[in-house]
């Protein structure tokens, strides 16, 4: 593990958070941003000027959807989860994403 903190690529916090709600389920945005540090490996660093942009952005999208809940700590807090559409365009971000990334490896390799 490193040191260092590495930004996040514009556009790609979206994808983060959307895959983070599929496979963890209805999470308020601390504990979003807290499971995508870990995932990552602690090698990023999120907050709430990060993380809440994105959230709205994708309510806004109806991308995911708001309730408010009881957070593990007792507080009251908004819980963000999935919509139907959402996880459509989840899978249409991954197909983006890895066409992207294949993209990016193969003219790295072509001018090695």
């Amino acid at each position: 593990m490193t040191d260092e903190k590495t930004d996040v690529p514009y556009g790609t916090l979206d994808l983060l958070v959307l895959k983070t709600l599929d496979a963890m389920g209805p999470l308020h945005g601390f504990g979003i941003a807290r499971r995508i540090e870990q995932a990552a490996q602690e090698s990023i660093a999120l907050n709430q000027g990060s993380i809440y942009p994105s959230l709205l952005r994708l309510q806004q999208k109806r991308w995911i959807a708001t309730k408010w809940g009881t957070s593990e700590n007792g507080r009251r807090a908004k819980f963000y989860s999935l919509t139907n559409k959402g996880k459509e365009e989840l899978e249409e971000e991954i197909q983006s994403w890895e066409r992207a990334t294949a993209l990016v490896s193969r003219f790295l390799q072509d001018l090695s």
